[in-house]
């Protein structure tokens, strides 16, 4: 009988662990495709990009925040 009760709260456990992490990857995922984000030309350099600050869009060229706008 304890066997059982252990076996169920491990399971339990589990499955409750496991809705917390698809919960917290969806999150993420949500706030990943929001609005576009901006960066500064500091931030773009940081990243190892090129700010495109005069070239159409203004857009930080390469590194972390490839294609991101410069603000």
């Amino acid at each position: 009988m304890p066997t059982r009760r252990i076996l169920a709260g491990v399971i339990a456990t589990a499955a409750l662990a496991g809705l917390g992490l698809t919960g917290a990857a969806t999150a993420t995922a949500a706030t990943a495709q929001g609005a576009s984000s901006y960066v500064t030309p500091s931030q773009c350099r940081e990243g190892g990009g090129t700010p495109a600050i005069n070239e159409e869009g203004n857009y930080c060229k390469g590194g972390t925040h490839d294609g991101e706008k410069v603000d």
